[in-house]
């Protein structure tokens, strides 16, 4: 039986702030698996065909999980704190590497979620065996702000936020609002990962698309040289934000050849 016929797992994960839900797409082997962490907006059933794609890819495991009030995780407590994106790293990461009994891994971010995967490749140095991410911001720049000011403005429409309540449910209006409120807030402006990427040891693939409308290719140029490893920023031609659903196969294929 070959990994695309092997059905995927679904996980309930308990921490103390409520359940996390998370799906596992089986590997051929034994090595590291790949640990997703989504974008501002996402969850597990947004990555949609692209964990299959890169487990038959790659022959690794390949898990996804939905952070704290996205997707069929429980509501959020509270509202997100500026420095989420470190802490996802001590939270909702390492409940789910715990409950799935996981110990080295690669980090896999999109958006947001590479901020993420960053702050969790630095946090576990010595299990992370590579770190992949995907369009991922590395400090708050003027084209984000922009872009997120669009989107709002287009969620503001009729009609709009029942494209998020597909996946969110009653929490759709919380996690549109957590992204765009955080993002623009004056206690964010200055966030960046550049304390964080020093301590980044494993080797890095940082992929971008040039017409990204959410960050420059400043981004992914950080991400590969401040890290301490040997890091790779590979920029995609004519490609948006959404890089695995653009060009899905070629970059299942380019991750697969980075990890080999």
């Amino acid at each position: 039986m070959t990994t695309a016929d092997q059905p995927a797992l679904e996980h309930w994960i308990e921490t103390d702030k409520g359940r996390l839900f998370a799906r596992s797409w089986p590997g051929a082997g034994d090595a590291a698996p790949v640990i997703l962490l989504h974008d501002s907006l996402g969850c597990v059933a947004l990555w949609r065909d692209f964990p299959a794609a890169l487990a038959q890819a790659t022959g690794r495991r390949v898990i996804a999980y939905d952070r704290l009030g996205f997707g069929r995780s429980d509501a959020h407590p509270g509202r997100l704190d500026a420095d989420f994106v470190i802490t996802e790293a001590r939270d909702g990461f390492a409940a789910v590497r715990v409950a799935l009994g996981i110990d080295a891994f690669v980090a896999l971010g999109h958006s947001v979620g590479g901020g993420m995967a960053v702050s969790i490749a630095g946090e576990y140095a010595d299990a992370c065996r590579a770190l992949v991410t995907m369009s991922a911001q590395a400090f708050v720049e003027d084209r984000t702000l922009a872009g997120i000011r669009d989107a709002a403005r287009g969620f503001a429409e009729p009609g709009q936020i029942d494209r998020l309540v597909r996946y969110h449910g009653d929490k759709a209006q919380w996690v549109l609002d957590a992204w765009v409120e955080t993002w623009l807030s004056p206690a964010f402006a200055g966030w960046s990962l550049d304390d964080v990427l020093p301590r980044v040891r494993c080797p890095v693939l940082a992929i971008h698309g040039d017409a990204d409308e959410f960050g420059s290719t400043r981004h992914p140029e950080s991400i590969a040289t401040l890290s301490t490893g040997p890091g790779t920023a590979r920029i995609l031609p004519g490609c948006g934000h959404v890089p695995h659903r653009e060009r899905e196969g070629e970059v299942a294929e380019m991750i697969r050849a980075f990890l080999d």
